[in-house]
């Protein structure tokens, strides 16, 4: 395992010792299969208690590892082809934003999604995948372009939230965000949402928007990152563990208060140790929303939409009782 975290450190060791006895074996040519099979074995069972028993923060830490699939991987895994498209036609082109019409099962539809980079350069090329205004402007003009032509749109969710800087407000990033909120709201063709990674605040939300709202098992949706909120709630990050259980960040959490949809099965240990199996995973399930909901009315659709947008969050206290 080449990058590990701390809850994973007992993998890490075993792998170590499995290691080790093949290097004896070789170099004694003493047969060590019967140590060899066990070490396995504790191995697969620990690495099963360890990922069925994953606390928020620990989803946070596997939602960042480096080698996670990002947007362009899936697309390249999932799609026959996909033509990218570039620029909101004002400022320039965000990079930290990708989209175009990609094949998908046979399938046409416009892909959206955050993209970040996998080292220095491409991590400063793409801004960490945080957004500018430019960039939440040209997802809407592809959207807006979907829908002229009948067809669906796709968004990929991943993005530690929108840039913060200054010339990105002087440039109206709250108005971009908020108009693609409306837009997205009432657009009249199936709308599909996967968070892959990171989903913070309205930097996802942004392109996030949809009649199907999917998590991956290992992903997380939040309003706030668990280092920003232990750095607000108690001046530092180190109750950041502690502020990710109770935002309840997690897919699970999630699916539980009825913010999304439906949460799709990562590998064994996370999406970066079988990309290819991951990818073939939300295929299926992408296709298997594309076909629901496009046998849907359009103007139920949106109705339904809407209605589940407006209703997140909201009280209805009981009726009193009349007394007798």
């Amino acid at each position: 395992m080449k990058i590990t975290f701390d809850f994973e450190k007992p993998l890490s060791d075993l792998q170590g010792q499995i290691e080790k006895v093949k290097q004896v074996e070789d170099k004694t040519q003493v047969d060590m299969s019967a140590t060899l099979t066990e070490l396995e074995e504790k191995f697969e069972t620990t690495k099963k208690q360890i990922y069925s028993n994953l606390n928020g923060w620990q989803r946070v830490q596997i939602s960042r590892h480096p080698e996670r699939p990002y947007t362009l991987q899936y697309l390249e895994l999932m799609c026959d082809d996909f033509i990218e498209l570039h620029g909101d036609r004002t400022i320039g082109d965000d990079k930290a934003i990708i989209g175009g019409w990609g094949s998908i099962g046979g399938h046409t539809a416009m892909f959206i999604g955050h993209q970040k980079g996998r080292n220095t350069k491409e991590r400063q090329y793409r801004n960490f995948g945080m957004a500018n205004p430019e960039g939440y402007r040209k997802a809407l003009r592809l959207m807006k372009m979907a829908e002229k032509f009948n067809k669906p749109v796709i968004t990929l969710i991943d993005t530690p939230g929108a840039f913060p800087g200054l010339e990105a407000e002087e440039r109206g990033q709250g108005e971009a965000i908020a108009r693609n909120l409306l837009e997205m709201s009432i657009l009249r063709v199936p709308v599909i949402c996967v968070v892959i990674g990171e989903g913070a605040s309205g930097g996802a939300l942004g392109i996030g928007i949809g009649d199907k709202v999917m998590m991956l098992e290992n992903s997380w949706y939040s309003v706030i990152s668990p280092e920003n909120c232990s750095t607000i709630l108690w001046k530092t990050w180190d109750y950041k563990e502690r502020a990710a259980e109770a935002l309840k960040l997690a897919s699970p959490e999630m699916l539980k208060n009825k913010l999304i949809d439906g949460i799709i099965k990562e590998p064994l240990g996370g999406a970066h140790q079988d990309p290819i199996a991951m990818a073939s995973t939300l295929k299926k399930q992408l296709l298997k929303d594309m076909k629901a909901l496009q046998e849907r009315n359009i103007d139920e659709l949106v109705t339904e939409r809407i209605d589940k947008f407006c209703s997140m969050g909201v009280v209805i206290e009981g009726e009193a009782t009349p007394e007798a």
